[in-house]
């Protein structure tokens, strides 16, 4: 099940994000955030447990997907990309038209159902991540963007 992220689910979120992320967000960084206006968090819950989230920042229509993850035991399921569905239609009902995000460069499979969402590379943040260090792809999804291109200015 896909739900809105309440209090209750940051301790399953923060030790998603100290399990699998170089650089984690702290409890009380997932605390203060879901407590912001601005912010918009998701998780998947399986058994009544956590097993992933996904995390969404609003600058005025725009929406950052500032992270999304899915506890390895669950990944290839299909969640990662039900989780970003669902921040994308959260988002758009917010009044959100376009997304963007950084993933690894070498997250293959992340790219892929990015992809299959719409999302395409617009650029390149050079050893953007730590440990190990690596490339970010940025990408982008914007309302009424021909796949495989930026929307015209």
């Amino acid at each position: 099940m896909i739900r809105r992220m309440e209090e209750k689910d940051l301790t399953g979120a923060a030790g998603l994000e100290q399990r699998y992320f170089s650089v984690p967000w702290s409890g009380e960084q997932l605390k203060e955030s879901l407590g912001s206006p601005d912010y918009l968090f998701l998780v998947a819950e399986e058994e009544g447990r956590v097993v992933g989230y996904a995390g969404l920042l609003k600058i005025l229509d725009e929406g950052d997907i500032t992270n999304i993850v899915v506890e390895e035991a669950y990944r290839n399921r299909g969640i990662g990309k039900r989780l970003t569905e669902a921040l994308l239609d959260e988002g758009k009902k917010c009044g959100l038209h376009a997304f963007t995000l950084e993933v690894r460069a070498g997250n293959l499979a992340a790219i892929h159902v990015y992809e299959s969402l719409g999302f395409v590379r617009e650029g390149v943040r050079r050893r953007f991540y730590e440990r190990p260090v690596e490339d970010a792809l940025i990408m982008w999804k914007r309302e009424g963007a021909s796949p495989g291109r930026p929307p015209e200015a």
